[in-house]
Parts: C-alpha cells; structure tokens; sequence
C-alpha cells in the first residue's frame, strides 16, 4: 500500500481552516506559548496546557510537528522518499507524540465521578498493579512499570470508582517528566480528589533511558513512594500496605 509523504508547508496551510488575517503565518505553537506566558503559567514537559489550547488548534500542532519532524529526519540523512518505510514516519512520529505517549500535556482531565463515602469505609484499600507508560523528559525514552495506590479512607473522604484510578493515572502519565514527580502528582491530585486519612502511591519501574542507551543495564529498575498522612505517621500501616503489595508483586 502507497504511503503518503509528509504534505509540504504551504500545501497544509492551503487546506487548513482559515485563520484571522493577525495569525496568518505564525505557528500555531507559537500561539499557544504567548497565552501561557501571558498567563503568567509553567509549560514544563510534564505540565498539562490544554486550557490553552483552542478548538482546531491540535490538528494544526500535527501538522506543524510532522514538518518539524520531517526535518529531524532529513538531519539525519535518511532518505525518506525513497525509502518506503519511512516515507509518512515524520507524521506517525508527530501523531504518536500528541495523541498517545504525550497526550497528558493537551488533553483535559479525565471525567471522575465521586461519591460519598455512605458506609464510612476506614479499612486499608488498594488498588493495583496499574500499568503505566511514560518518558524519560531526558531522552523521551519509555519508562514502563507498575502503580500501586494505598487509601486509608475516612467517612468525610469522596470515593471513585476503580477504573477512574487507572484513568488518573494514564493521564498523568502520558508526559515527560522523570518518575519521582509522576508518583508526587499522583499522590497529590488524588489527595485532592478524595480527601482520605492516609494516601500511599508506589511505582516500579524500566527506564529504557538505561536500558535502550547509556549503561545499557537490562535488569535495573526503579522504585519510588510517596506516603501521606496516616501512612507516614503509623509505621504498622505502611509495613502492612509494602507488604501487601510486595506479595502481589512476587507473585502472592
């Protein structure tokens, strides 16, 4: 099956809706960035920046990343017309960034239902292994592990629902950053969330920044927490929660 090449600059514009006559010939990149900055906002890799974001506005980051991309490749004296393969690799890479692997930093929160906490649940709760996938924000490498998530409930505490835990942290996830502020994130917007007594959230995980380049270790992997509330204060309830999750990870 033909592939199609990365379209030219102006054939983009040509066939992209019309903009005001002011953004004519400015990226819509650029766009973006003045309405952070003018809101006095970070946009470091692991931030989300959807709100700036307008209608439309993602498709035309696609394109403008596949021309961008299609020059990396160019820089890197692959001949992508000849060379099937890579004819329409500039554009899948462009896609795979805004829509899958970084799609935390352009899409808005998930939608979470909450509900009260009607039984006044305040046993131990966890919730994993979650599988999740991120980037080294140094390489853009994969990172590739596991989450588990400890709650300690109170009756005042919003409940959600258990696949909501998984969407969290997918889209949290889906950015670059380094996996000691991914898990602090975690921890904090689900601390927002549900307002429980005590909060425990655990990754282990591959980092092909190690494993794909560099040391090339195969068998290294990371494992960080971040403990809040009654699971930094009760060294009984923490023993209980690693072990717990120590079982499951060993096969228990």
């Amino acid at each position: 099956m033909p592939v199609n090449p990365v379209p030219h600059p102006a054939a983009i514009a040509a066939n992209s809706p019309a903009l005001p006559d002011e953004d004519i010939g400015v990226p819509v990149s650029t766009r973006i960035r003045e309405r952070v900055q003018q809101a006095q906002q970070r946009f470091h890799a692991n931030d989300n920046i959807s709100k700036f974001i307008e209608p439309g506005e993602l498709e035309r980051m696609l394109d403008e990343v596949s021309v961008k991309m299609q020059g990396v490749l160019e820089s890197l004296v692959i001949d992508t017309e000849s060379d099937h393969n890579t004819q329409d690799t500039a554009r899948r890479v462009a896609k795979m960034f805004l829509t899958e692997v970084f799609k935390g930093r352009y899409v808005a929160e998930p939608a979470i239902t909450e509900f009260p906490n009607v039984e006044h649940l305040n046993e131990l709760m966890i919730v994993g292994p979650i599988t999740v996938r991120s980037a080294c924000s140094h390489h853009l490498c994969p990172i590739i592990g596991r989450v588990w998530i400890g709650v300690m409930p109170n009756e005042h505490s919003n409940l959600i629902g258990l696949s909501k835990y998984a969407r969290l942290v997918d889209w949290i996830m889906s950015r670059p950053q380094i996996q000691e502020e991914a898990v602090t994130h975690v921890a904090d917007i689900l601390q927002d969330r549900m307002q429980p007594d005590g909060l425990a959230v655990v990754m282990e995980a591959d980092h092909f920044c190690m494993q794909w380049r560099g040391v090339k270790d195969m068998d290294s992997k990371m494992i960080n927490s971040v403990m809040r509330g009654s699971f930094l204060k009760d060294p009984d309830l923490r023993r209980e929660f690693l072990a717990l999750i120590n079982s499951k990870r060993n096969g228990g």
